[in-house]
């Protein structure tokens, strides 16, 4: 294991003319707000190592190796990877190929796990036994630390596989497409409308009510940020909403940070959306949707797809509803679905 800013220096000498790079962290993220990366695992076509973050002070000649514009990762389930490293280095890398996306164009379930994709095309099989393991603590144990590397050593060989597969199959620009969405920085960054949207309730009440929710929902945030806290261990949303709703006061303390927070923040905390409950469909909405599904479970057997990953049952309902930012409305989704109208 790398745990020195030498021997990092060594590998990543090593490595130089490596662009491509099988990439996994483990991390631990129980009781903080941001995850606390513990490892980074790279592998290449010659080298496997583990780096220890918690050991390096200068992380920066690693990020400048990661987010090279020449380098491209290849990760199973990108996205915690990706926001892990984004939380110390607050930079997106250029390029992916995520595994999982990738196996899921071909037919492998939508969260096929690395283990099981590993057994399907290699005939590998993985132990799964340290997957609760508590990465913070020092040293680990050699089984623990095979096990971190088993995470990347067989991404290149999936990664060949499937690239062929992809390639033979005409599907490596819907890859792209899909994969452009893990590097939008905003993805990693907190969304209060997203917050606010699985907040159980929050359509139910009034208007005004919900414009306090939203402003709860900025201060709770900034606050979980501030002491590193998951956010309904700052505050559950059941309180933040009794709080909006009157039906509970805050404490004369945290009125007053609170009215402080949104007086400096006014224009941040003011939101236009109001959450509506969604109208049920229509008799002739509940008939286009059957037939859109059924289009869709063609499709898929056409295309070699689960159904799920065309449209989910959501998706459809805003396709029908006219949502602009329906899937079915762009990419190779659209494509398809025209071809086949």
């Amino acid at each position: 294991m790398i745990n020195t800013q030498q021997q990092l220096q060594n590998f990543l000498n090593a490595i130089s003319g490596d662009s491509l790079l099988a990439i996994d962290t483990e991390f631990k993220r129980i009781n903080t707000y941001y995850p606390e990366l513990c490892l980074v695992q790279i592998a290449t076509n010659n080298f496997v190592e583990c780096i220890d973050i918690l050991a390096i002070r200068d992380l920066k000649p690693l990020f400048e190796k990661l987010y090279n514009i020449d380098t491209k990762w290849v990760v199973h389930s990108a996205r915690q990877d990706i926001e892990a490293l984004f939380i110390l280095s607050n930079r997106i890398p250029f390029s992916i190929f995520d595994t999982q996306i990738a196996a899921s164009l071909l037919s492998f379930p939508l969260q096929v796990s690395y283990q099981s994709l590993t057994h399907e095309l290699q005939s590998i099989y993985l132990e799964k036994k340290h997957t609760r393991f508590d990465w913070t603590s020092r040293p680990l144990p050699k089984d623990v630390l095979e096990y971190a590397l088993d995470d990347v050593r067989y991404l290149l060989p999936n990664y060949r596989i499937l690239k062929d597969k992809l390639d033979f199959e005409n599907k490596a620009q819907w890859l792209d497409e899909e994969t452009s969405l893990l590097l939008d920085q905003k993805l990693y960054e907190p969304n209060i409308e997203q917050i606010c949207k699985k907040i159980k309730g929050l359509s139910k009440i009034d208007s005004r009510s919900q414009k306090q929710t939203i402003k709860l929902v900025y201060w709770r945030e900034s606050l979980a940020q501030k002491e590193n806290k998951p956010r309904k261990w700052i505050m559950s949303d059941e309180k933040l909403l009794d709080y909006a709703c009157g039906k509970n006061n805050l404490s004369e303390s945290s009125k007053k940070l609170f009215d402080k927070f949104t007086a400096q923040n006014s224009k941040k905390t003011t939101f236009s959306r109001v959450f509506h409950p969604q109208k049920p469909l229509s008799n002739d909405e509940k008939l286009k949707k059957n037939e859109l599904q059924n289009l869709i479970n063609e499709l898929a057997l056409k295309y070699n797809l689960p159904p799920e990953l065309i449209c989910s049952g959501k998706s459809l309902v805003k396709f029908i509803k006219g949502d602009s930012e329906s899937p079915l409305k762009k990419g190779w989704r659209s494509k398809i679905l025209k071809m086949q109208q």
